[in-house]
């Protein structure tokens, strides 16, 4: 696999273009009526993870002695988008984007060798669980507590949409100390946690989504963790987190810009075709302009995400703030995107049957995660433009 997806073989550009257009290919033989079905049946689209996994898409970020394609996210970025962008925005493969990289940054090898190759082939999978009912965006309020046992600990605690823990073997679990420091802050850790571990119970919540993946409320009582679950060094969580937080910002970015292009695709074929008083709709400038507009600000997003994803496989200090960036435009750009084409669409629009409409509410949901845009507007007023914190 490694071979494939060397970059030091062929030129960036050329080896991403050829990346796109067999991840496209893949994907779109699953396609739209796929993916709505899947959704409709209540079911999960396991046939196209599996293809993924089996192609090397998956692992297109894990390094090659782990059974990976040894690229970064540069090339995760092309998966992701070109995925969401043949109608299929899987919402797990931005989990992919979390757990992969902090195991491969941090983890003994022992962890790296007995998770890595299952995550790079599809065949295992994890669910991230950071947000709690009352810490929100302030992942130093925390109150999910992992108290030393032994050589291990015992878990207690509560999270919320926490995605797709029905399909996966294990859970990775920010949870802190229970020492508190002057500021009320617990230092954090990391444990990959069975979901079968006795003691977890959780409650779906129904969203709005059109998407296979469940989001849950967990509950953990008395769970005990052996010594061997800690990813990283104990209490170290908080650094260990940003090796997965920005590719989760990249990847959220990327899952919009596919769903951007999806929209725009369709938008234009249906004005291209649909012909009123004997003329193609997308002739008059009312419907042809906003469409152009609006893909503008798809391309620009783009741009913007694969530049992240860029900084981030560099080592940057500038990845964080650009992988933000990335995702609070392309959040904007997306359902920009999204709303013109079902208005060309006139009622048709919001027709399941044409795919758009049930794609909105995926959109809409990276205007508030992985982090909210206000909260990525405090980070650029604090860090890029030196303004007083405000919050």
């Amino acid at each position: 696999m490694g071979s494939v997806f060397n970059t030091t073989l062929v030129d960036t550009e050329e080896h991403h273009s050829m990346l796109r257009e067999n991840v496209g290919k893949l994907v779109a033989g699953f396609g739209r009526k796929y993916f709505q079905d899947v959704v409709k049946r209540n079911a999960k689209p396991d046939e196209l993870w599996s293809a993924l996994g089996q192609a090397g898409f998956l692992g297109v970020h894990v390094a090659e002695e782990y059974g990976g394609g040894g690229g970064g996210m540069a090339d995760y970025n092309v998966i992701v988008e070109e995925t969401a962008a043949q109608g299929c925005p899987i919402l797990s493969l931005v989990i992919g984007s979390i757990c992969a990289p902090i195991i491969q940054s941090h983890a003994s090898d022992e962890v790296k060798k007995a998770w890595l190759p299952g995550l790079a082939s599809g065949d295992k999978r994890l669910a991230f669980a950071i947000t709690e009912p009352n810490a929100g965006s302030n992942t130093h309020k925390v109150t999910t507590i992992a108290r030393r046992e032994g050589r291990g600990w015992r878990l207690n605690g509560q999270k919320y949409w926490t995605s797709a823990v029905d399909e996966v073997d294990a859970i990775m679990v920010v949870a802190r100390g229970e020492e508190l420091d002057e500021r009320g802050r617990g230092r954090l850790s990391l444990f990959l946690v069975p979901v079968d571990t006795p003691g977890i119970r959780r409650t779906p919540i129904e969203t709005v989504l059109h998407v296979p993946e469940t989001q849950f409320m967990l509950w953990f009582d008395e769970v005990v963790i052996p010594a061997d679950a800690i990813v990283g060094e104990e209490g170290n969580g908080l650094k260990h987190l940003f090796a997965g937080l920005n590719p989760e910002r990249i990847c959220a970015a990327a899952i919009n810009n596919g769903i951007a292009r999806y929209a725009i695709e369709k938008g234009a074929q249906y004005a291209g075709e649909r012909s009123v008083w004997g003329t193609p709709i997308g002739s008059h400038q009312g419907v042809a302009h906003p469409l152009a507009e609006a893909y503008v600000g798809v391309q620009q997003a783009r741009l913007m995400t694969a530049r992240a994803a860029q900084l981030y496989d560099e080592g940057s200090h500038e990845a964080g703030e650009v992988a933000n960036m990335a995702k609070f435009a392309a959040a904007d750009s997306s359902l920009k995107a999204l709303d013109q084409a079902i208005q060309v669409h006139g009622g048709n629009g919001l027709a399941i049957e044409y795919g758009l409409a049930d794609l909105w509410f995926i959109a809409r949901l990276h205007k508030t995660a992985p982090v909210s845009r206000e909260m990525v507007l405090n980070y650029f007023a604090q860090h890029s433009l030196g303004l007083p914190k405000s919050y």
